[in-house]
């Protein structure tokens, strides 16, 4: 368990560091990103649910799946990026 924790916090500081790293920078960033607009957005929805009208919870509705759908989008689009790049280092013509 030791171990993984240190792998861990190693994998971090190279990903600042410049160095190689399992983990992606960008992913991370725009996932603790996400992550907080999620909890700003639920915790708004708990404190007005008494007094939201149906118009503004169906827009509030709508900016989740918004930001639901780009996060989706977006991880989608470098996956491909990705892979293509991935493919003309292997295979070049």
């Amino acid at each position: 368990m030791k171990q993984k924790i240190k792998w861990f916090f190693t994998e971090l500081m190279n990903m600042y560091s410049g160095k190689k790293s399992y983990f992606s920078k960008k992913r991370i960033e725009s996932g603790i990103a996400f992550v907080i607009a999620q909890w700003g957005m639920i915790f708004f929805l708990l404190e007005k649910h008494s007094t939201l009208s149906m118009g503004e919870f169906v827009l509030w509705a709508t900016v989740e799946f918004a930001v639901a759908g780009w996060m989706v989008t977006k991880i989608q689009k470098e996956k491909a990026t990705n892979t293509e790049n991935t493919d003309e280092t292997e295979n070049p013509q």
